[in-house]
């Protein structure tokens, strides 16, 4: 495997000999993991899996619900309060949202809350355009992607917050290639207790836009739930619960980004593998929530998580505050 980083890197850290008394860098070509000071951390090594396990744990229960994917919670958070480099982050937060998507889609699936109809044409669109996000986001300065996410991610507040989502679109007449694919279905809403039929429009706008959150989910390692939610639900006007259960399973059927970091040598294990299993675990759990929760209250617990990390990520990446 091809090494991307200086070994100086890792020497700058004083998590360095635990980790690779263990072979836990062996695993992983010798590549550098972090990229604190030495002075940056007294936590013992073993500390930032357990962490890292809990954190991805409770992510996992809001993301689902939220329908916006693990990786969008994970990388500024992980990024900003963890002492790993940007690139590995960005790896790992890949696999988490795949790895939360699969857990949650089975069961979303089960109950009504995901169309595969409506997931594949879209994934198709996302996978394609992934892998061109990641080889531009490998090739740029880790400064500038730190920069670069930190106003994304407060970006993704501000639409969160402002957007006018409707629980159940009004679509008047579905467009020709959404009745050719046969884009349509019913799900039972609980909160209301009723069944509702449901169909889209503008299809082919709705495909472009995909092309797009595929690019910038590769580039920054984001996954794709943050604007999969919005699209379909202002732009092609599927119900918000079914945006949210199909958008965790575009996140299952799309994963293509993660090849080339994993080509790169940017996936770590000691970051992905308690990461997975926290996120795993949790989705699971969200994937219950939300039947029953009402989504505009995660979603509010979504923003403000988004909003603290995304300014951390701005401060970092300018050097503000390291």
């Amino acid at each position: 495997m091809r090494l991307r980083y200086p070994p100086a890197l890792m020497s700058r850290c004083n998590l360095q000999r635990a980790v690779m008394a263990i072979g836990l860098i062996a695993l992983c070509a010798g590549e550098p993991a972090f990229a604190a000071d030495a002075a940056a951390s007294v936590m013992p090594w073993w500390g930032w899996p357990l962490a890292l396990f809990l954190v991805c744990f409770v992510l996992g229960i809001v993301a689902v619900p939220a329908g916006v994917g693990g990786g969008v919670l994970f990388v500024p958070i992980v990024a900003g309060f963890f002492p790993f480099h940007l690139d590995f982050v960005r790896g790992g937060g890949l696999l988490v949202a795949l790895a939360s998507a699969l857990a949650a889609s089975p069961g979303l699936l089960r109950v009504g809350l995901a169309n595969l109809r409506l997931a594949l044409p879209l994934s198709l669109a996302v996978a394609a355009s992934q892998i061109a996000g990641a080889m531009i986001g490998l090739a740029l300065p880790s400064s500038i992607v730190q920069t670069t996410l930190g106003v994304l991610i407060l970006g993704i507040v501000a639409l969160m917050w402002t957007s006018k989502k409707s629980d159940v679109p009004t679509v008047p007449v579905a467009d020709a290639l959404s009745a050719a694919l046969g884009i349509h279905g019913i799900f039972h809403d609980t909160d209301r207790g009723r069944d509702f039929q449901w169909k889209v429009h503008r299809t082919p706008i709705g495909l472009a836009v995909f092309l797009l959150i595929g690019v910038l989910a590769g580039l920054f390692g984001l996954g794709a739930g943050w604007a999969n939610v919005p699209a379909l639900n202002l732009l092609m006007g599927v119900p918000l619960k079914v945006a949210s259960g199909s958008s965790s399973l575009v996140l299952s059927m799309t994963s293509s980004a993660a090849w080339v970091y994993i080509n790169e040598g940017a996936i770590l294990p000691i970051v992905v593998a308690p990461s997975v299993a926290g996120m795993m675990l949790g989705a699971m759990i969200g994937a219950r929530v939300l039947k029953v929760v009402k989504a505009s209250a995660i979603r509010r617990l979504v923003i403000a998580m988004l909003l603290i990390a995304g300014v951390r990520a701005l401060l970092k990446g300018l050097g503000i505050w390291n």
